[in-house]
């Protein structure tokens, strides 16, 4: 693509292959593309992202809005017209927007309706970056330019000589006000749109604050009625408009802040966040934060797109979960809860759905910001103290959205790697156990164990009693489980701990041996018919039986000896990937965009593109094939990621596909989320640099690395052979070199002793 091309061309220009992202004055942001992911649409994603203006983490995002107002997909890579530059705290097109506002500058005839108003735009004319957007409105002659803080942001609009310049403020629908205030430059108000997850009394308050007076004010009311010379509106749908006259080159500056909690509490972000700073030193600043949170990894190697790509998806990893809570005029952290409406003490933390993010988003957490997802657990704790339930996808509040009990390997892998205040210990091991207890008083179906009382009962979720997902359910409860377990026996509780310990076989339940499958099983005990393993959903959620059989996290031995030993469990594996991509849809009665992701890759039955399947590459570790994973990683990090508009092989879901690649490309995984291991892949790049929290910093090393070395002919840790499949988080931690020798020829005879195994439960002592 032509974006590709244009990148490509800067980087060979500007930097050789040896020196790439080499310099301690290199500057990151530089080699992220935020329009990674933007060409997709419902009915297919190459990452349904949109560009992020922010700062890591930060409670406020920024995009340009090419959609109409309430459309998921608000920035279309395919699109031409710009309708403003809003507020946004989307975590998904499936979950939508919530808080939403926007501004927008006109010129000539007043248009403020949202199609009206939209202006031509190009690519070529348009800046994307973390920290800074720009972009020029043609059919106005300005340019609006953007850079964010935490909770603000700084607008910069450059006009044309004009007797007519307008920036128009719109507030969205579901609940809105705005009010004008000429005297002090300012436009006050609320936007409550939403799409559910919110208590009744929920605001999103804002302030902008202008550096030139306003010669023309209007609002308008529903139905884009204009109330002309009105400096108020409140209604359904509102919005602002003031006009002035303006020089050619001249930049009228509005710094726009916002909080859940109050008007005054917006001006304090404000007055906090910015100031009296200027347009770059926000700029500066953020660029800064970004340069200084990407510059943590540092990866070397010939090839500018893998590395483009590389910080491109670690400026996605780095966006998710966002804070919630704000600082208020005594210095103390507090939050709006979006479970009681109440504003209380302490962290806050939404935007997440912990089906997708468990899997490696959290780990990653782990290894680099232990500090951050202690902050992250402690926002987990009030979520359960305020609304008797822990979150499994939040977007602000519960949403009922996917499956599962992931909030408890999150716990669990944070707990065992030290990074949960002791004083919020006792209260997430109350939430994890009532979760694995109580079916009564879910507020929405993702919340807790959907059919637990059946899954307690007979060990599994039963095909046949209205429970829809159910077998990806009983796995997904089963894993966790096993993580609960391990929490339980390091806090010496060893009855609970016992009692998980032996639900994590519960995988073994829904194992059918005359196909080797995981398949749903009814009430009384008999599988369900007809079985269809390429049928997608139905007993498996956004996925068949074939991807998500692999789902035994815990125990891939165990599910080794059920398919009859290792050459029967590769030969499966093999058929993923050597099988045509074929499909039965029946369950949803349409081709959802996941199985489209599927069929064109040409990779089989292999479903990268979609979470349950991600690990199941590096499986062949397990079963004494390292080889096969080590092909099948570089195949997947090179065919199906690119730093261009369709660079994602499907959902970039609040980071865990470029988690998947950023650990992936370093050479390891987190398989099993709450062990003390990473599998062991193929390195991507010569050499990767981990400045750790801890001060330490992991070297990662690949000699001989080319487009054709990818297997590993032998590996070193500090010098001394490493043998083995996996990598110690422990040694990892300590700081060290890691070093592969890399090579065209599969070496089928190193680390394939079951000591070179990763950790299984039924081959490990508890």
């Amino acid at each position: 693509m032509k974006v590709r091309l244009l990148f490509s061309t800067l980087f060979a220009l500007v930097f050789s292959a040896s020196t790439y992202a080499q310099e301690s004055k290199v500057s990151y942001v530089d080699y992220v593309n935020t329009l990674m992911g933007t060409d997709s649409a419902f009915d297919l994603s190459n990452g349904n992202t949109y560009p992020a203006i922010a700062l890591p983490w930060g409670m406020n995002f920024w995009t340009p809005q090419t959609a109409e107002m309430g459309d998921g997909w608000a920035y279309k890579y395919d699109d031409y017209k710009i309708r403003g530059i809003k507020q946004t705290h989307q975590p998904s097109p499936w979950l939508n927007d919530y808080a939403a506002f926007s501004l927008m500058a006109v010129t000539g005839d007043l248009k403020f309706e949202e199609e009206e108003r939209a202006s031509w735009f190009s690519h070529k004319a348009e800046t994307a970056k973390p920290h800074y957007y720009s972009v020029y409105l043609a059919d106005y002659d300005v340019t609006a330019e953007v850079a964010p803080t935490e909770r603000a942001a700084h607008f910069k609009f450059t006009f044309p000589d004009s007797d007519s310049s307008y920036i128009v403020l719109d507030a969205f629908n579901k609940g809105s006000m705005v009010k004008i205030i000429p005297e002090e430059r300012k436009i006050i108000g609320y936007a409550r749109n939403n799409h559910g997850g919110v208590p009744e009394n929920f605001h999103n308050y804002f302030v902008a604050q202008f550096d030139k007076d306003f010669e023309i004010k209007h609002t308008w009311k529903d139905d884009w009625e204009l109330q002309r010379n009105s400096t108020s509106a409140e209604a359904d749908h509102v919005g602002a408009i003031i006009g002035f006259k303006t020089k050619k080159g001249e930049e009228v500056n509005v710094k726009v802040a916002s909080s859940f909690i109050s008007a005054e509490q917006a001006q304090l972000n404000l007055d906090s966040e910015i100031g009296d700073r200027d347009f770059e030193e926000v700029k500066t600043n953020a660029k800064k934060i970004w340069n200084q949170e990407l510059g943590k990894i540092k990866v070397e190697g010939e090839n500018s797109d893998h590395i483009e790509t590389f910080y491109s998806s670690l400026y996605r990893v780095l966006l998710f979960p966002r804070r919630f809570h704000e600082i208020n005029k005594e210095g103390e952290r507090v939050h709006y809860s979006p479970y009681n409406g109440k504003i209380l003490p302490g962290y806050m933390f939404t935007d997440n759905g912990f089906w997708d993010t468990f899997r490696a988003v959290f780990p990653f957490f782990n290894m680099m910001y232990p500090e951050l997802n202690k902050k992250i657990m402690a926002g987990l704790a009030n979520t359960y103290k305020e609304s008797g339930w822990l979150p499994e996808w939040a977007s602000p509040g519960h949403r009922g959205v996917m499956i599962g009990s992931n909030s408890a390997p999150i716990i669990v892998d944070a707990y065992l790697k030290g990074n949960v205040y002791p004083e919020d210990v006792d209260v997430l091991f109350e939430a994890i156990l009532k979760n694995a207890n109580v079916e009564e008083g879910r507020p929405v179906s993702s919340v807790g164990r959907e059919g637990v009382d059946y899954y307690n009962e007979l060990g599994y979720v039963p095909y046949n009693v209205d429970i829809h997902e159910n077998a990806a359910r009983t796995l997904e409860y089963a894993y966790a489980d096993w993580t609960i377990a391990e929490m339980a026996k390091e806090l010496g509780k060893e009855k609970i701990a016992d009692r998980f310990y032996k639900q994590a076989y519960n995988y073994k339940k829904l194992f059918d041996p005359s196909t080797n499958l995981m398949r749903g099983k009814n009430e009384d005990g008999t599988f369900q018919e007809p079985f269809n393993p390429l049928k997608w959903g139905d007993a498996f959620t956004e996925g068949n039986s074939l991807h998500y059989t692999w789902s035994v996290f815990q125990d891939i031995n165990g599910l080794i000896d059920l398919m009859g030993g290792k050459k029967a469990f590769t030969k499966k594996l093999d058929t993923v990937f050597e099988m045509p991509p074929k499909f039965d849809d029946s369950y949803y009665g349409f081709t959802i965009h996941e199985i489209r992701e599927m069929q064109i890759v040409n990779m089989g039955n292999y479903a990268h593109g979609n979470q349950p399947i991600q690990h199941m590459i590096y499986l062949y570790n397990y079963a004494g094939q390292p080889w096969k994973t080590q092909q099948r990683i570089r195949e997947v990090l090179t065919k199906l990621y690119a730093p261009t508009p369709d660079g994602y092989p499907g959902d970039e879901d609040n980071g865990q596909t470029s988690a998947w690649y950023v650990f992936s490309s370093l050479g390891f995984y987190p398989v099993t989320p709450g062990a003390s291991q990473y599998v062991i892949g193929s390195p991507l790049f010569d050499k990767a640099t981990l400045q750790l929290e801890n001060g330490n910093k992991f070297e990662i090393i690949a000699n001989q690395n080319s487009e054709d070395n990818f297997y590993i002919e032998s590996a070193s840790l500090n010098g001394q052979e490493w043998d083995k499949t996996y990598l110690n988080y422990k040694d990892l931690m300590q700081g060290g070199t890691l070093k592969f020798e890399l090579t065209d020829t599969p070496n089928t005879n190193r680390a394939v002793n079951k000591e070179a195994l990763p950790f299984s439960l039924s081959s490990d002592k508890n």
